[in-house]
């Protein structure tokens, strides 16, 4: 069959199935642009599929993800008949992903500068204004959620009454139910008494987190107010190997300190990193065991609970 209609059906059957697809199938209809239109799925070499996974940059997580589309489609291609074989390379001939930096982690002192300077910092703002940046960083850090997830709270998905956060439609095309501490809920209810005054376009499907004409706050705009936010308080990069602080960092901030707690309190953090896993939303618990060794103070923590269980509590 020819390459473009398998990929074709390929893309169709994966959406009918529930799935977006849409990152992987812009790379497989990228991979139909590299040979001649009417080529079959059986024409494609190994040399061929090499050269389209190296691109001309270096290496990056990219070619994983690369890998992981033609895989997908090929056996799939195989198993309706589409392709005898897959040409693409073993998978344990591929080079390993380059490790990425660490998240920043931003430190207790680092949350109050920033809380603390938000009012200066958005004092001439026209759209997004302080109330709702703020609103926005506690829940970013209060209810560990990604940006996407709170921009696209709406009022309806904040229940104010049981505490409680409906996250909709995520990373990994699932919902969620996301239960808040009481004072990130006192601090809902009290942006929510001030969000009453401003439009609501769509009634309660309108945004929880709106600018001064009730409309939704984007994402280029929040994360420029974050950078002036930063620099206003004196938070920048340091030479220590992790990545620049920025807006995500607030998430992974709330998983290595929730992490930092129950060390700290003696908990069976391997039986609770599940919860926290569902509670972040990934799909698996390699993404949440990253956290395990993001600051020297989770450490810490982690070796003197590893010490007070061998030496049974006595060791000083």
């Amino acid at each position: 069959m020819i390459l473009r209609d398998a990929v074709d059906h390929y893309v169709a059957w994966r959406r009918a199935h529930g799935a977006r697809f849409i990152t992987s199938a812009r790379t497989l209809y990228q991979f139909c642009r590299s040979f001649p239109e009417h080529a079959c799925c059986d024409a494609v070499t190994e040399s061929e599929v090499r050269r389209f996974l190296a691109g001309t940059g270096p290496l990056t997580r990219w070619r994983a993800n690369k890998y992981g589309a033609l895989a997908g489609f090929y056996r799939y291609a195989i198993s309706r008949g589409y392709a005898v074989a897959s040409p693409l390379p073993a998978a344990d001939e591929e080079p390993r992903e380059p490790q990425s930096a660490p998240s920043y982690i931003y430190s207790r002192e680092d949350l109050l500068r920033l809380f603390g300077g938000v009012s200066i910092s958005r004092k001439r703002s026209i759209r997004l204004d302080a109330e709702t940046f703020h609103m926005l960083l506690l829940i970013l850090y209060g209810a560990g959620l990604r940006t996407s997830e709170a921009l696209h709270l709406t009022m309806k998905d904040v229940d104010l009454a049981d505490a409680i956060l409906t996250v909709r439609n995520t990373k990994f095309y699932k919902s969620r139910l996301v239960p808040v501490a009481p004072q990130l809920a006192s601090a809902l209810r009290r942006y929510a008494e001030r969000r009453s005054d401003r439009p609501l376009p769509e009634g309660m499907a309108s945004a929880f987190l709106a600018n001064r004409d009730g409309t939704q706050v984007r994402k280029h705009n929040v994360d420029h107010a974050f950078k002036r936010l930063l620099e206003h308080v004196g938070i920048d990069r340091r030479d220590d190997g992790r990545r620049t602080p920025c807006l995500h960092a607030l998430r992974h901030t709330a998983a290595v300190h929730r992490l930092t707690s129950w060390y700290r309190d003696g908990a069976d953090v391997q039986r609770l990193l599940p919860a926290l896993s569902t509670y972040l939303g990934h799909a698996d618990l390699d993404g949440t065991s990253v956290y395990l060794s993001m600051t020297p103070e989770l450490l810490h923590e982690a070796s003197a609970c590893f010490d007070r269980y061998v030496n049974g509590g006595h060791h000083a």
